[in-house]
């Protein structure tokens, strides 16, 4: 199968490219090279002869058109986003037009494209999202998102994520595009870009740094480690049913709190230190609209498709660990990068 990858170089999006090429895939790339791509997180899928990369944006329809003419993918796996919610916080306009209005770009080029082919069956336009759409859960095990929760997003990030949502469900119902949607926990791993919570710890911890958690570190998630969601992710592009979300997550919930916790522990037994991590924990202002708890039911994905993730948090955590301790050439760089390893969110 030949798949579209869009956002092929950022973290998921790598994680997908990567997955695709070793499972014999062919794959086409195709990616803005914003501020957190980095086409170093696909080099081992680069030297396949399957790969191919168009540096284009999707907000560019002109652009999409060519690159569906040329490669004719089989399937487009529509990854692209902007996904950091601090940064939506302080700058929610590049949101709505990459989320909303990309997504209305790649929409409307894929479905000109599969007119054009005929309509061919075997064609899927997967759009994936995140659980932030249906916004908070109280902290009772027993209530999760499941994909008949109504979607109550509370950030510039989530609404423009849940906009896009009903955008590609709505060009299914009205032009008979073939789609499927997923919508994903918190997701971590080797490649995240160091501006999300779990790798500013791993590196802050190493620097000497304070180790910020939001609040009181109550706000609990679900974590999911991006290999497996990768492989999630081209499970449900293959057998999943047209028209039908899944949800996706890791079955690993955690306190902000104990997520730290835990990586201060490894770290103390990896890269041990004069004092014991967790004396680095800092407690900052809570971030605005921030949700309590997200969980996720991964009965439809488990039942219907037969996947399960492969790791728990721990274990996930340790790997990660060890992959920053062993690629510090790869992130040290993008410690540059504009707003990277500073606190955001906090305008106004």
């Amino acid at each position: 199968m030949k798949l579209l990858i869009t956002g092929g170089a950022g973290f998921i999006g790598s994680a997908v490219v990567r997955q695709a090429i070793r499972d014999g895939h062919a794959v086409v790339n195709l990616d803005a090279l914003t501020y957190a791509a980095c086409l170093e997180n696909v080099a081992e899928a680069a030297q396949s002869p399957d790969y191919a990369f168009e540096h284009a944006d999707i907000r560019d329809r002109a652009a999409l058109d060519r690159i569906f003419a040329q490669h004719k993918p089989d399937a487009v796996m529509h990854l692209a986003a902007e996904s950091h919610v601090d940064r939506s916080i302080d700058g929610p306009a590049d949101f709505i037009e990459t989320n909303i209005n990309g997504t209305f770009n790649m929409l409307e080029a894929a479905r000109a494209y599969w007119v054009a082919q005929g309509k061919p069956e075997g064609f899927r336009f997967h759009h994936i999202s995140t659980d932030e759409v249906f916004g908070s859960l109280p902290n009772d095990p027993a209530v999760m998102f499941t994909e008949d929760t109504p979607y109550d997003p509370r950030s510039p990030y989530s609404s423009s994520k849940a906009a896009s949502d009903h955008l590609v469900r709505a060009w299914h119902e009205t032009y008979g595009l073939p789609v499927v949607l997923t919508n994903c926990s918190n997701n971590y791993g080797p490649y995240h870009f160091p501006e999300k919570l779990i790798p500013v710890v791993i590196l802050n911890a190493l620097a000497g740094k304070p180790l910020p958690i939001y609040g009181k570190g109550d706000n609990i998630r679900d974590w999911l480690y991006v290999e497996d969601h990768a492989d999630a992710l081209l499970t449900v592009v293959l057998k999943g049913e047209i028209g039908r979300s899944y949800n996706i997550g890791g079955e690993n919930e955690r306190t902000n709190l104990e997520l730290v916790q835990t990586l201060c522990a490894i770290l103390d037994e990896k890269r041990p230190a004069a004092k014991p991590y967790a004396e680095q924990i800092t407690f900052v202002t809570d971030r605005p609209g921030h949700d309590a708890r997200y969980a996720i039911d991964p009965t439809r994905i488990r039942t219907e498709l037969g996947w399960r993730p492969s790791v728990t948090v721990e274990e996930g955590l340790a790997k990660t660990v060890q992959w920053y301790l062993d690629n510090e050439t790869w992130w040290k760089p993008l410690l540059e990068r504009a707003g990277v390893g500073t606190r955001l969110g906090t305008k106004g």
